[in-house]
């Protein structure tokens, strides 16, 4: 039975309420159904993953693609990986500031390169190569951005797991509020902020840099697979073992799914075959 997660990033605003709540729940909504309208086509995990992140990487809500944060010098700098399971391939970028869908690029990379990751101008050179769209600068920098609203927001992910068994993760953020330019966060990095294989697919939010030091994702995998541990135990797990802020979305080979975060919110969907699609935002 295919099954599809899909996380908008986590943090801890201030208050008990979060402007336009209703508008975070449609764009996890669409973002779940435009990864199912892919498997129904017949297309893969990978496929799936990729689509439902494209859908959050526009929605301006969110910290990736239109919503980017910004950097110190005001300007927009996005990350994106994916991975597909069980072939284990994976292309990521990091240090974007054009192309509309940095997830796109990612796969770009990993079907059009030798190469796992590209950075800054070479990944920027590779968009134009292959006519991926790109936009001005300015379009990625949303008045919400310039009011510089709650800063915890984290990244925007999906895990898929499709009918043929095959699992795959994406990721894909704009970064760190006034993070230097040129820092690399976790989303790009394979086995920090994304990862999949034949036993689990993980996507991360939240502090990059603690994600990055816990090996986030691959702890979850090495947890599944050489400790027999089950996908929820092992995120819970993955996640208490960081003080910082910290959330993973998960899927096993099975359809079992994990939605692991310690913080007050965390923007996330799922939906299991046929089955209703779920949204939340606040911890429950």
């Amino acid at each position: 039975m295919s099954t599809v997660v899909v996380h908008g990033g986590c943090g801890n605003p201030a208050g008990d309420s979060i402007t336009d709540e209703d508008g975070y729940h449609d764009a996890l909504r669409a973002a779940v159904e435009s990864a199912d309208a892919v498997l129904e086509r017949g297309q893969a995990a990978l496929d799936a993953a990729q689509a439902a992140v494209e859908v959050l990487e526009d929605a301006p809500q969110f910290n990736a693609g239109r919503g980017s944060v910004l950097t110190a010098e005001g300007s927009v700098e996005m990350d994106a990986a994916l991975m597909s399971g069980h072939d284990r391939r994976a292309g990521a970028v990091a240090a974007v500031a054009t192309p509309r869908h940095a997830i796109a690029l990612a796969r770009t990379v990993m079907e059009e390169t030798p190469h796992v990751l590209l950075a800054g101008p070479g990944a920027e050179r590779l968009a134009g190569e292959h006519g991926l769209e790109r936009m001005a600068p300015d379009w990625f920098v949303t008045e919400r951005q310039r009011a510089r609203w709650w800063k915890a927001r984290g990244t925007v992910g999906a895990v898929v797991l499709d009918d043929a068994g095959r699992l795959a993760a994406a990721t894909s953020t704009g970064g760190k509020s006034d993070q230097l330019p040129g820092r690399v966060g976790d989303s790009p990095l394979i086995g920090a902020g994304t990862w999949a294989d034949d036993r689990v697919a993980v996507s991360a939010t939240g502090d990059g840099e603690a994600i990055i030091r816990a090996a986030a994702a691959h702890t979850v995998s090495a947890l599944v697979g050489m400790c027999d541990v089950a996908v929820d135990d092992a995120c819970r797990r993955a996640v208490g073992s960081m003080i910082s802020d910290a959330g993973l979305i998960a899927v096993d080979s099975e359809g079992n799914i994990a939605l692991s975060f310690n913080t007050r919110v965390m923007h996330r969907a799922f939906r299991r075959g046929d089955g209703e699609i779920e949204t939340a935002v606040w911890a429950q």
